[in-house]
């Protein structure tokens, strides 16, 4: 397949799972109802935010430190010039992890 296609087909699988999850239950039935109604749709929308970000996370992270080894590589005397920001520009990527886990955990706590 083309990298379009698995693109699509993972944006829609994405899409489909997060809507799943924004789904508002019917009208009537009591808290119970709405608990049990909603318990995988909230386990699946965890599960896929924590694990949608740390592959982009990782993603991110590896091109940013091939990125700056290769500037390095080039040019080491820039080595104390780019060591800094890639630091920076890691930790805000870790950050975003970071907020799908907290995501992550209150929707997982929305279903205990």
């Amino acid at each position: 397949m083309t990298k379009k296609i698995v693109s699509a087909i993972s944006f829609l699988a994405v899409f489909g799972f997060s809507a799943l999850a924004m789904a508002q239950p019917a009208e009537g039935g009591g808290l119970a109802v709405e608990k049990a109604h909603n318990f995988g749709s909230y386990a699946l929308a965890a599960g896929l935010a924590i694990g949608v970000a740390a592959l982009g996370g990782g993603i991110g992270q590896g091109r940013a430190a091939a990125a700056a080894l290769d500037g390095i590589a080039r040019n080491p005397g820039a080595a104390g010039q780019i060591r800094g920001p890639m630091i920076l520009g890691l930790a805000l990527i870790e950050s975003l992890v970071i907020y799908a886990l907290i995501i992550a955990l209150l929707l997982w706590l929305k279903i205990s």
